[in-house]
């Protein structure tokens, strides 16, 4: 049963071959049995989940109509917040914390009478590249317990692909839905900017963070898409439009007539040679299916990992000033006699983690007087630039493909050490993050040299979210044909696991 896509669950709830009392128990049991080996989970909500299913199961008996999901489980990131629910986001200086409201995410994810099971582990405060950086230990692949489950969101691409929930959502600052989905042979998608509300979100980088789907098949991703998304009054970033049209595209999934362009600077040196190929053979099936591909050229792409670096930090230090232990969270040094000074750097000191600390101290100082232009400003030219190869691009092809992450997953530790190597897995998913259009990975198959899963990345402009699932779904359709099944019901049984 756990095995099932969400749709395919779905329709079995709506039959009557399942309660989601009794879905949501299966995912809870295999939580039990697997999570142990994965952490993909710093809190599970077994209570609040079977009182969601058991409500779900009413209202199914009662003939009240349900949204498509109705009832389907799913894994929640631990940066959006959830009413009564501690959320951490992976940092000691919210240990403990329990929201006194629900994100809009959240809200919406309730209102379509979606199970939360609880909550996923996750880079602190989402910056880093393989939930190493969580303040409550690293999350393992599935594919391989020693190596990284991709990051910041590896918790809810792990929940995926040891098979503990059939949803989750993500959020994605410069590729950390999409990243994970990559090297978990999982789907993730980051909806263009402001399409989901960020309101309830803990903010990293307010300009870039958006959450999104993470799901096992680009069908659930839309789904899981269409439940979220749409207009909030409550953020001010939020578009005022209707939600694309992404459930349509993903079950029609054509792509005849359609130009595909491969980004020429997203596909070179530094990619593993199993990526490449992968990434080619997908661009064959595309081409069979009745897309023409073409070439494209960004070349201000060349400077978007520098300028990310420079606007996400400086972002990041004004957002995290809010963690001043004097309203919510860890408080260290209160004693009598204490200024609220020392109260304050004790807790932070105590409370972020060396990378946090790391974006804070760069955020700062490209902000200070006299480096402000140098650094910021000439960051955010930078991004118009980026923003303009883009539409340049789109002009000439209806969507751009990339491998999404230039390498496989890497060891633990591997890279925890050297900060500048970690950075750069984020190569090719940062530039869809600065110009704020939508983003997804789906996999494509495993590399040859270790049998580890590849990232197909796909970019469409501004509000055309559908595009991505369109061609997703083509390629997901062509790959499963030629696999004969699924590739995740390849991946290894882990110990315990039914």
């Amino acid at each position: 049963m756990i095995r099932n896509s969400a749709s395919e669950m779905a329709s079995k709830l709506a039959s009557g071959d399942v309660t989601s009392v009794q879905l949501t128990q299966a995912h809870l049991d295999q939580i039990a049995a697997v999570d142990k080996q994965v952490h993909a989970f710093l809190h599970i909500d077994t209570e609040g989940a079977l009182a969601q299913a058991a409500a779900v199961d009413l209202k199914r008996k009662n003939g009240d109509k349900l949204s498509p999901l109705a009832g389907v489980p799913l894994a929640l990131k631990d940066v959006m917040t959830q009413k009564g629910i501690p959320t951490t986001c992976g940092s000691k200086i919210l240990e403990g914390w329990r929201p006194p409201y629900d994100s809009t995410v959240v809200a919406n994810l309730k209102k379509n009478d979606i199970v939360i099971l609880g909550k996923t582990n996750m880079d602190e405060f989402a910056m880093g590249s393989s939930t190493e950086n969580s303040a409550y230990g690293p999350t393992h692949n599935p594919w391989d317990l020693s190596r990284i489950p991709g990051g910041s969101g590896g918790g809810s691409a792990a929940a995926l692909a040891a098979f503990e929930a059939p949803l989750a959502i993500g959020t994605d600052t410069g590729g950390s839905i999409r990243q994970p989905a990559a090297v978990t042979g999982t789907v993730g998608v980051k909806p263009t900017y402001g399409g989901v509300s960020r309101f309830g979100l803990v903010a990293f980088s307010s300009s870039l963070d958006q959450a999104g789907p993470c799901a096992r098949t680009v069908l659930d991703a839309a789904l899981l898409h269409e439940a979220i998304a749409g207009h909030d009054p409550k953020d001010s970033t939020s578009i005022n439009a209707p939600v694309p049209a992404v459930v349509a595209a993903a079950k029609a999934g054509n792509v005849k007539g359609m130009k595909i362009g491969v980004v020429k600077e997203l596909n070179g040196d530094g990619y593993q040679p199993g990526v490449r190929k992968r990434f080619e053979e997908s661009l064959e099936l595309l081409a069979a299916a009745g897309a023409e591909i073409v070439e494209v050229s960004a070349p201000n792409f060349e400077y978007a990992l520098a300028a990310y670096y420079l606007i996400a930090p400086s972002e990041c230090s004004s957002n995290l000033a809010r963690f001043d232990a004097m309203r919510y969270g860890l408080r260290v040094g209160d004693v009598e006699g204490a200024s609220a000074e020392s109260v304050m750097n004790l807790t932070r000191e105590v409370g972020f983690g060396r990378e946090v600390k790391r974006r804070i101290i760069l955020g700062t100082y490209a902000l200070s007087s006299g480096y402000y232009d140098a650094y910021y400003g000439s960051a955010q030219k930078v991004r118009t630039l980026i923003t303009q190869d883009f539409n340049k691009a789109f002009e000439i092809a209806d969507v751009l493909v990339s491998p999404t992450c230039p390498t496989t997953a890497f060891k633990i530790g591997e890279k925890a050490d050297d900060p500048l190597a970690m950075y750069l897995n984020d190569i090719a998913t940062i530039p869809v993050n600065m110009a704020g259009i939508g983003g997804m990975s789906l996999p494509s198959g495993v590399a040859d040299e270790d049998g580890l899963p590849v990232g197909f990345q796909i970019m469409a402009p501004v509000m055309k979210d559908e595009r991505m699932y369109s061609v997703g779904a083509s390629l997901e359709a062509s790959l499963l044909s030629k696999w004969g099944a699924p590739l995740l019901s390849t991946i290894p049984v882990l110990a315990g696991s039914k």
